[in-house]
């Protein structure tokens, strides 16, 4: 627990759930996901500095990443470019089942003593698939955590939904 400015207490944590939406069934969208030419293609397109596909195992039943990219410091908000004095480097781990369709993610941000984990589902609707990211970002500094993580929840949002919009055309071009 942190005291805030008005003498309240906080737990340092915010809570993150956002849906995307694919007319893709599940099959095909995981597929992608856990796909190396995907993941470099993808990074390519939305990773911003110096992006790097860092690491990347796969199994029978499991597919492992880690991903970094880069945010230079002149896109950030003042706070953030304040904290960092320079720009943001993101490592992203995924863990990804096949059975259900289900996975794990982890974020750190350098120069930022927090963290984003959470769980990822993907499943079949009647007009194709649903990702759901349920998690939370925590962000160890008083006062200043809350609004970092609120834009980090934020920025994560975004990312996401480019994220979808750009696994929609990568398998249109596939079809």
């Amino acid at each position: 627990m942190v005291t805030t400015e008005n003498g309240s207490l906080r737990d340092m944590a915010r809570r993150i759930e956002h849906r995307t939406t694919s007319r893709r069934p599940a099959r095909d969208v995981y597929a992608a996901l856990v796909d190396q030419t995907y993941l470099r293609d993808r990074l390519a397109e939305l990773g911003g500095t110096n992006p790097e596909l860092v690491a990347f195992t796969t199994t029978d039943q499991t597919t492992s990443y880690q991903l970094r990219q880069g945010v230079p410091a002149d896109k950030l908000p003042s706070v953030a470019r304040g904290l960092l004095g320079g720009d943001l480097v993101i490592d992203r781990a995924e863990s990804w089942t096949e059975a259900g369709y289900a996975g794990t993610v982890e974020v750190t941000l350098n120069g930022v003593p927090g963290r984003l984990d959470g769980t990822i589902t993907l499943a079949d609707t009647a007009s194709g698939s649903e990702l759901t990211l349920t998690g939370q970002v925590k962000v160890g500094i008083p006062i200043m955590g809350g609004k970092l993580e609120a834009m980090i929840a934020e920025q994560v949002a975004l990312l996401l939904d480019k994220e979808a919009e750009f696994t929609t055309e990568w398998l249109a071009r596939r079809a």
